[in-house]
Formats: structure tokens, C-alpha cells, sequence
């Protein structure tokens, strides 16, 4: 099979590090990332499955790995060599479309599941990422023992696997896994009804958080800071109420929300904020807009960063970390898993839409180039195309 595998390779890494501070979107050629051809990962047991890769998107936590920005913290929840992509729609055995849910989960590893019917991100100990058959891997795509989607073939669990409806289009089905970590989002947010919430960030998390907003929720007000004319034009069109600028986010939800301007921060601010970037100016900037006693959530991955948590405990708000998905609380009380309500809300907000180019493994160094640089360039998501073998 044709795969990109990323290996443990320090030197390559900090070249990888350097390159993508001198000229975002250069480190491809430089990390430890390598096109190979290899055998297929072995099957574990009977309740796995070989998947060919359809499309497998470009996801900002993949963007980091290659440009040397994600944390240690992952050290060893990973195992090496893996070969990279999680958000992907493939082929079963039996030709039928599929999506991945790419938590490896604790059926996964040869485990019980937490509870009857538990999705594979369920549960409240991670122990099992590192044990049982498998080596250790947050998801396929990070995993040595599974392969990922960046690649001709790859494994898959049953639990993991979901038929795609055939009203989808391949476009539209690779952003179900996406889409999913903005509606676990945007349910952890656990907004009221008529509510103000800032979204910051308006690139693949941004929209589909803010799409979840408009479907799962009665929300009120949107404030959404996009910083290019695609991304404010998708965020109007997905249903934000005012699109400004990034430095216009302050202003707006003041004015939103009557507050008054005191220094950096807010006197009130929004109920809910929720940082769809994940860097130490926007996780500060979500605390200082945040009115007190409210929530900002992080749905954009943070790395190591340098954050100011004096606002966070003096208006007493609640920081919310919102990881991947699982089985969801919606707000009348009933439960479904977060995969089921992704694929109704990519189809009900045209959400494939979100997909601007695809490209073959073989131009993975444009094609990353392209997914660092997408806002600037126009377009949002970026995938991997196996489509033609």
C-alpha cells in the first residue's frame, strides 16, 4: 500500500519546526513525514475490518504534528511509526461507503465498553489508550498498530465504523468527523436558549461549530471572528448574527451585550465563548470577552501555551476543554451518539460545501503547504484524494 508515515525522527522534527516559523506551510519536506510503500497493518481480531481510503481530510492537529508545534504531552499516547489522517470515508469489504469514528475505544483494545451502547470516545479512564492488542494511539491516524488515512488501506474496528447515507456525497462525508468535534462542542457549551456566544475562528472548527450552534441550539446572538472574505462569507451564510474582523471581536460582543470596555477585558461579555483556534491570544481574549460566571470553551487544539488565568479566576468562568465526541446529553434530555448527529447536521448545512481542494498523496507537500495557508488562499478544508488508486 501507498502511505504517508510519520516517524520518530528529533532532528527531522525541529528542522520541520524551524521551516514552518521562517514560512508557514514549508515543513512538509523537512519533518520526519515520508510517502512509502509498505503491507497493509495485520488484521488484530475478527471484529476488524480493511477500509480503503476514499478522501481523508487535513486537520489542524495533523498540521502541527507536521510543522513540529504538537505538544509533549502526546509523547506517549502515541506510537511510532503511524501513519497520519483521521477524518476519512472509505470502502468496506463489501464496497460499502464508510466513515471512521477514530477514537480508539476500549472495544477497540479488547476491552468492555464503559456502558451498553458507549461510543469508543466514552468513558473516564484513558488507561486503555496505551494497553490491551494494540500499541498506543489516541485514533486511527496516530496509531502504529492500525495505519491512518493518509493511505491506500488502512484497519478499522466494527465499533468505530458508520455506513454513509447515500444521499451524501464523498465531499460531504468527510467532514461528518469534523463536524462532530463542533457539535461536541457546542453541546459541552451547554448554551441556553436565547443566548450570546462568541465564536473565534472561522476556519473548519469555527464554521462547523458555528453550524452546530444554529441546529443543536436556540442560541440568540452569533458574534464570529473570521479573518478572510470566504470565511466571513460561510459564516454568514451558516448563521452567524454579526462577522467582524479579529480585532473587531471585543468591540462586537460589547456592543452585543451592553458591557462596558474595562482594559483588555469586558465588564459582562458573552455567555459562552468558544475558541475555535486554540492559541494563548485567543484562549486569553475567550476569558477576557466571557461575561463573569460564564463559559468559554476550547474546541481549536492548544498546544504549550502561555495563558493569564487571573481573569478566569476573578470572574469566575468556567474553561472547558472539548476533545473529539462520544455519546451526546441534548438539551430535552435524550441521548445519541455524536457521529449520528453529525451526519444530520452535514447534510442539513450543506457542510461539504466546506471541502476546497483535493489532491493525491504524492503532492502531500503541496497539498499541506495549501492546508496551512487555506484561509489566505480562499478555501477552508483540504484533503487527500485516493479516489483514482
Amino acid at each position: 500500500m501507498k502511505a504517508l508515515e510519520f516517524s520518530r525522527n528529533e532532528v527531522r522534527y525541529v528542522a520541520a519546526a524551524m521551516a514552518s516559523r521562517i514560512r508557514p506551510g514549508s515543513a512538509a519536506r523537512r519533518s520526519p513525514l515520508n510517502l512509502i510503500n509498505a503491507d497493509p497493518p495485520e488484521l488484530p481480531g475478527t471484529d476488524w475490518r480493511r477500509v480503503r481510503t476514499l478522501l481523508s481530510g487535513i486537520c489542524g492537529s495533523d498540521i502541527a504534528t507536521v510543522e513540529g508545534r504538537s505538544a509533549r504531552y502526546f509523547g506517549p499516547w502515541v506510537s511510532f511509526p503511524f501513519v497520519m489522517g483521521h477524518e476519512i470515508i472509505g470502502l468496506d469489504p463489501n464496497d460499502q461507503r464508510v466513515v471512521i469514528e477514530p477514537v480508539l475505544g476500549h472495544e477497540a483494545r479488547g476491552f468492555d465498553a464503559p456502558f451498553d451502547g458507549a461510543a469508543p470516545g466514552d468513558g473516564n479512564d484513558y488507561r486503555h489508550i496505551v494497553c490491551g492488542h494494540l500499541k498506543p494511539g489516541i485514533q486511527t491516524g496516530f496509531c502504529a498498530s492500525t495505519g491512518g488515512g493518509w493511505s491506500t488501506e488502512f484497519i478499522a474496528h466494527s465499533s468505530q465504523i458508520h455506513t454513509v447515507p447515500e444521499e451524501l456525497t464523498d465531499e460531504a462525508a468527510v467532514m461528518i468527523e469534523p463536524a462532530a468535534v463542533g457539535v461536541h462542542g457546542v453541546l459541552k457549551a451547554n448554551v441556553a436558549p436565547g443566548a450570546t456566544v462568541a465564536v473565534i475562528g472561522a476556519g473548519t472548527m469555527g464554521l462547523v461549530t458555528l453550524a452546530a450552534l444554529r441546529h443543536f441550539t436556540d442560541a440568540g446572538n452569533i458574534v464570529v471572528a473570521a479573518k478572510y472574505p470566504e470565511q466571513k462569507e460561510l459564516a454568514k451564510a451558516l448563521g452567524a448574527t454579526t462577522v467582524v474582523d479579529p480585532s473587531e471581536i471585543v468591540r462586537a460582543v460589547r456592543r452585543s451585550t451592553s458591557s462596558f470596555a474595562i482594559g483588555d477585558d469586558l465588564s459582562g461579555g458573552a455567555d459562552v465563548t468558544i475558541d475555535a483556534i486554540g492559541s494563548a491570544a485567543t484562549i486569553n481574549q475567550a476569558i477576557g470577552i466571557t461575561r463573569p460566571r460564564g463559559r468559554a470553551v476550547l474546541v481549536g487544539m492548544p498546544g504549550s501555551e502561555q495563558v493569564d488565568l487571573t481573569a478566569l479566576w476573578h470572574r469566575e468562568t468556567e474553561l472547558v476543554g472539548a476533545y473529539t465526541y462520544g455519546t451526546e446529553t441534548l438539551p430535552d434530555g435524550s441521548m445519541a451518539r455524536t457521529f449520528a448527529l453529525a451526519t444530520e447536521l452535514v447534510e442539513a448545512a450543506d457542510l461539504g460545501r466546506l471541502v476546497s481542494q483535493t489532491y493525491p498523496l504524492d503532492h502531500y507537500a503541496e497539498a499541506l503547504d495549501h492546508a496551512v495557508n487555506a484561509g489566505r488562499r480562499g478555501a477552508i478544508k483540504i484533503c487527500f484524494d485516493l479516489r483514482q488508486g
